[in-house]
């Protein structure tokens, strides 16, 4: 659903100079609850899915969408901005804006081969404390890289609005949760009016990610610690790059909690450094100040729980093609305990 061979075949082969990409095998990837992930590999490829060969497409979710959600042309604007950089991402291969080709924009990017952590590590990998923290480390020193990087250098000047960013991402997201709302929850809307009445006055900016986690990357099937691409870019602008930070959190269980709002306890595993230990690598690696951390943590779970309403009502409405959302409606209500815990208690 969404990326007929038939249709994206021939494309391929017209916009890549290529005829061997005339027919093709077409896999719907099963992670990711948003954008939609193909690998198309030519049909005559050995086995039918060479992975030198194989390329990747991006684009929306089937189904109505949100009128400033799933942009290709900014997902693939940001990667190909950041490909000269330090960042690991992909090298993008084509952008497509004409709906009636797949009745959405999407885009062509090259496949990177890499190790893909949801649940746990594959056997054999990261299996020593030292090769986890390596892991850690590695995806906090290539954040601090993102932030980094000078936007004007890369032709991003435009990117986003970082005047008043936290503010309008408080008033973003709850516009969002209000579009796509699964039930009355009061204390959802309570986090909401929390965090506008009380926005960081701090202005800092630099390329943020929007959804910067352990799954959103691919390490290095040779080197555990290495990371060979950052993915998954839909929501990324210029803004606070304290949003990443506290984004991350959300998806980073210590040893002896379960989380709600993870999908993995890999960070619970042995190795890995605490959020604490994490703020404290981040900080000294990038200069950053971090005594607003803890709104950000609050605000990374409210979008969160913004997130998961918007897949649970799409899923109800059919537009989730592929994907297994039984019990995510559950973890919204503890992830509202979370963030308010952010904003009461100091807890990140």
């Amino acid at each position: 659903m969404g990326a007929d061979p038939a249709v994206v075949g021939p494309y391929l082969a017209s916009v890549l100079g290529d005829d061997r990409w005339r027919s093709v095998r077409i896999d719907l990837i099963a992670a990711g609850m948003s954008n939609l992930t193909y690998v198309v590999t030519p049909a005559d490829a050995p086995g039918g899915r060479g992975e030198d060969a194989a390329v990747i497409l991006r684009r929306p979710p089937t189904g109505a969408v949100l009128a400033t959600a799933h942009d290709m042309a900014r997902e693939h604007r940001v990667i190909s901005a950041l490909g000269p950089t330090a960042v690991p991402v992909p090298r993008t291969l084509d952008l497509c804006t004409d709906p009636e080709v797949l009745g959405a924009p999407f885009y062509v990017m090259e496949r990177v081969v890499g190790i893909h952590v949801v649940g746990e590590f594959p056997p054999g990998y990261a299996d020593e404390p030292v090769q986890r923290r390596a892991v850690a480390h590695s995806l906090i020193d290539v954040l601090a890289e993102l932030h980094s990087v000078d936007q004007d250098a890369v032709g991003l000047s435009d990117f986003g609005r970082p005047e008043g960013f936290a503010a309008r991402q408080v008033r973003r997201w709850t516009k969002q949760w209000d579009a796509t709302r699964d039930r009355d929850r009061p204390g959802l809307d309570a986090l909401a009016a929390r965090l506008a009445e009380t926005v960081p006055a701090t202005e800092r900016s630099s390329i943020v990610h929007g959804d910067y986690r352990l799954d959103n990357c691919l390490l290095d099937p040779e080197k555990p610690g290495g990371i060979r691409a950052v993915l998954d870019w839909e929501m990324s602008t210029l803004g606070d790059p304290l949003t990443d930070l506290g984004m991350m959190f959300v998806y980073w269980p210590e040893a002896g909690e379960e989380r709600a709002s993870t999908l993995s306890p890999v960070t619970a595993l042995p190795g890995f450094p605490t959020r604490a230990e994490v703020a404290e690598r981040y900080a000294q690696r990038t200069g950053t100040d971090l005594s607003d951390l803890n709104w950000f943590v609050a605000f990374a779970f409210f979008k969160f729980a913004s997130i998961i309403a918007g897949i649970v009502a799409r899923s109800a409405a059919g537009a989730m093609a592929g994907k297994d959302t039984s019990g995510y409606a559950e973890r919204i209500d503890p992830c509202v305990e979370l963030g308010r815990a952010a904003l009461d208690d100091g807890a990140i």
